[in-house]
């Protein structure tokens, strides 16, 4: 049953805060929530059209909990943070944790708060308001994947442990990534890279070969057709093991897709040799910064290098159109490394009010941390081997495997 938007408000400096709970609440905030996006400095992961098609389907079993700081005025959105409420069981305690939409299962890196650039300190104030008179409703705040160095994310945060809040830190993932001075050309970053002689050699050799060519797929009818060799390909190069090719992944991207490529902010890749699709990129643009999502390819090709082709044809375009960055997103994987010089990395953040259930989960996985800590340093390394595995089998794995 849907339930109704919640119309409790409270004070903040010319803002007014309310909490989103329903799906069609969330339907109605498209254009307001891009507007501010586009304004922001946040992610391409924190907009409505990544966010609001994860909710109904690997997000579905969760409520929406989007705290929306509005302007009284002219009811433009200030800020927004966007999370989910649900109910989980740890160290032997029921609890209800809020979670940032996107945060399981796709993938997303940079989450966090959306806002308005030039009102930061008051659009965070209205949303840690927000945040504290609802907290009788939620147990634990766990923020994944949000940047280190996000100053919106430093600033919330460090208001609710003023606020008497306790934090806990850990670092999550890497994201490698590469800056584009202004006036950059291709040629002079291919040269300063460790892989111009083969990219330049690879591609000449792919150009004498029957049917080459690289397409481009950014409309919503293009996309979705680009996206089945994207999901065969990638499938062929995890040989079994990818995550993309159960239906509900599908669903959610497909519908994602359409709806970023109607913003024109996604772009599939695909590279053809003698008829047939041999490697495909999903990439993302939004803000200045290019993003490489995923990638796949036919093995067969492999010796050709047809990966390494179609990464520096990505590289090609966002420099030629002025991107400021291109980041490779989670994973320090050695082919992206001689691609990039730059590492920017995420964390996972827990909040919790003292005494409650929240910090006593938190309080539990602090100690399990230093029980594992003090394992790997007693343990022979096979013992250690033998544990991750049952750990990995256990826990929920990302849907994006490290290409």
């Amino acid at each position: 049953m849907r339930q109704q938007v919640d119309l409790q408000r409270t004070v903040a400096p010319g803002l007014d805060v309310r909490v989103v709970r329903d799906e069609a609440g969330f339907a109605a905030l498209e254009e307001a929530w891009s507007e501010l996006l586009d304004q922001s400095a946040a992610s391409i992961f924190s907009s409505w059209q990544w966010l609001h098609p994860w909710q109904q389907r690997p997000g579905g079993s969760r409520q929406p909990f989007l705290i929306c700081a509005r302007d009284r005025m002219t009811r433009r959105l200030h800020g927004l943070l966007p999370l989910y409420l649900e109910v989980q069981h740890g160290a032997g305690r029921r609890y209800r944790r809020l979670g940032l939409l996107g945060d399981e299962g796709v993938g997303s890196d940079h989450l966090g708060p959306l806002v308005r650039q030039g009102e930061e300190e008051k659009a965070l104030a209205a949303l840690t308001q927000g945040l504290l008179s609802h907290q009788e409703e939620w147990d634990l705040l766990e923020l994944l994947d949000v940047d280190t160095d996000s100053p919106s994310t430093r600033a919330l945060v460090e208001q609710l442990r003023s606020a008497g809040l306790g934090v806990r830190f850990e670092e999550r993932n890497e994201c490698p990534f590469e800056p584009f001075e202004p006036g950059l050309t291709f040629e002079r970053f291919l040269a300063r890279t460790r892989r111009a002689d083969n990219f330049l050699r690879r591609r000449r050799w792919l150009e004498r070969q029957p049917g080459f060519r690289i397409e481009r797929a950014e409309s919503s009818e293009e996309v979705q057709q680009a996206l089945s060799s994207f999901f065969r390909l990638h499938e062929l190069r995890w040989q079994g093991h990818s995550q993309l090719n159960t239906p509900e992944a599908q669903a959610f991207h497909r519908e994602a897709a359409a709806r970023l490529a109607q913003r024109g902010q996604l772009r599939l890749y695909t590279l053809w040799v003698e008829g047939a699709a041999v490697a495909s990129v999903h990439a993302l643009r939004h803000g200045g910064t290019f993003s490489y999502y995923n990638a796949g390819y036919d093995p067969a090709w492999q010796s050709k290098s047809v990966g390494l082709v179609l990464v520096g044809t990505t590289f090609q375009d966002a420099i030629a159109e002025g991107h400021r960055e291109y980041d490779f997103l989670r994973g320090t994987e050695p082919y992206k490394l001689e691609w990039t010089t730059q590492v920017r990395r995420t964390a996972r953040i827990q909040i919790w009010r003292p005494g409650g259930p929240g910090a006593w989960v938190a309080h539990a996985e602090r100690l399990g941390q230093q029980t594992r800590r003090v394992l790997r340093s007693v343990l022979p390394a096979r013992a250690l081997s033998a544990l991750r595995r049952i750990r990995s089998s256990a826990l929920r794995s990302d849907t994006r495997p490290h290409d």
